[in-house]
């Protein structure tokens, strides 16, 4: 019966994601001995090198290039198995199942939550594998000796507590997914009009709203079962800081994000793109309060972190330090586990947000966050720009992404982008480097190498 379930669930889901989902051939390779050294020089060493002549090295073992898909695969057999929520309990679930039967509805009426959906069950590289991270990071570190036998996953080397806590990372990260694809169906010139021809996209939006629902409900019933009020704190905030992200800087009808205009002084108060200082965020002293924001809009570096941060970075970075908090590791160490899931998800967006520029000419159509990396490093350098963007403030759509991308690949905003992702990958390395060398952390160095090839 329970199998059955799951036979028609996936139908479902392959149904309305538009496609048949491909099978994955996983393919293995020796693993490679990934050790990170700031001053030794060997002949197999990978370099990141900066325009400012200042390079800092990886050194490897392998030669081969990085796969990313090896990368998570190889990193999934070491703990276990897949934190997904798509796993097969999940699947099993009645919510799911209607979830699953509802969303076929909107099949052909363009919402967006079907390109969420369909990103989900991809698993595009796009889309982070947080919860796995969270379980590797648990697992590099280890936990105390005093630790119950029964609340230890012998077979994965980690405890059944920070699995729960890696589930509940991923279904906060997707529920945060999924509410976004809401539509603004009554923008200020279309309020209070009769919106009964638009039934498919209502439908949509209640779905998106109460499949998110769903999901935070669901993460904050299994933080509760946790028992532990230090991680339910810095849970609550990292919910915090993703409801704060929305409200950063100017937004079109659709809530589409758009770059604030450089101001006179923006070159002058440029942080430097190769310094590893603290950006002034204040979560360094205490990351449970609320982020200080003063003087961050309009300067490029310090605006694109502090709406990623606060969009991803601080959940990653939270889940971290709290896996090492219920491994009963030191305060000091925990602070650790923030930053590199701060610094790794900073590094992951940033690769992100290079993607559409690595293409010479951009595909008919095709549009791109305008708040990204490049993007605000070229307004600043390019202010003029700044006109093509205020025509997106009604939509983004009315805006010329063509003559953005060109704009862009003709200026310096790549290449800082580029010195921006190797600076958080150095930085989340330096962090992996306090860790004993074990399977674990290789396989955390191994997808932060895989970034630097996709």
């Amino acid at each position: 019966m329970a199998m059955s379930k799951a036979i028609r669930v996936c139908g479902h889901l392959r149904q309305w994601s538009g496609s048949v989902v491909p099978s994955r051939k996983v393919q293995l390779h020796p693993s490679a001995t990934l050790l990170y050294s700031a001053t030794a020089v060997s002949p197999d060493v990978r370099q990141f090198a900066t325009s400012s002549g200042r390079q800092e090295k990886l050194a490897t073992k392998s030669v081969q290039k990085h796969d990313w898909n090896r990368a998570v695969s190889e990193a999934e057999k070491i703990v276990g198995y897949p934190t997904s929520f798509l796993s097969l309990r999940w699947l099993l679930s009645d919510e799911i199942a209607n979830v699953a039967l509802h969303l076929r509805k909107l099949v052909g009426s363009n919402h967006p939550l079907l390109k969420t959906a369909k990103t989900l069950i991809y698993n595009d590289k796009n889309q982070q594998a947080w919860g796995l991270i969270v379980l590797l990071v648990s697992k590099a570190a280890g936990h105390v000796a005093n630790i119950p036998d029964m609340e230890q996953d012998k077979s994965a080397g980690v405890l059944h507590s920070q699995r729960a806590l890696a589930e509940v990372t991923e279904m906060i990260r997707t529920s945060h997914l999924v509410h976004q694809g809401m539509l603004n169906l009554q923008s200020f010139d279309n309020a209070g009009n009769d919106l009964s021809g638009d039934s498919d996209m209502i439908f949509g939006n209640k779905i998106a709203l109460l499949g998110g629902d769903y999901l935070l409900a669901n993460a904050c019933q299994q933080v509760a079962t946790l028992r532990n009020q230090d991680l339910n704190m810095l849970i609550s905030s990292a919910f915090r800081d993703l409801a704060e992200s929305n409200f950063i800087g100017e937004r079109d009808e659709q809530n589409n994000p758009l770059p604030t205009k450089p101001s006179a002084l923006a070159k002058e108060l440029a942080t430097d793109v190769n310094s590893l200082d603290d950006l002034g965020f204040g979560d360094l002293e205490d990351n449970t309060e609320p982020m200080k924001i003063d003087g961050v809009v309009g300067n490029p570096e310090k605006e694109w972190s502090l709406r990623h941060v606060l969009g991803g970075g601080s959940l990653l970075g939270k889940s971290c330090q709290g896996a090492l908090m219920l491994g009963g590791h030191p305060e000091s160490l925990q602070k650790q586990g923030y930053q590199f899931g701060k610094h790794l998800s900073l590094a992951w967006q940033a690769c992100i947000d290079m993607q559409p520029f690595l293409l010479p000419k951009l595909p008919m159509g095709a549009q791109f966050s305008l708040v990204s990396a490049p993007v605000l490093f070229h307004l600043e350098h390019d202010t003029d720009l700044y006109e093509e963007i205020e025509k997106g403030r009604r939509s983004v759509d009315n805006i010329d992404y063509t003559k953005v991308h060109q704009a862009v690949l003709d200026g310096p905003g790549l290449e800082k982008t580029k010195i921006l992702q190797r600076k958080h990958s150095l930085a989340a390395m330096k962090v992996l480097n306090e860790l004993p060398a074990t399977d674990a952390r290789r396989a955390l160095q191994n997808i932060i190498l895989a970034m630097q090839e996709l």
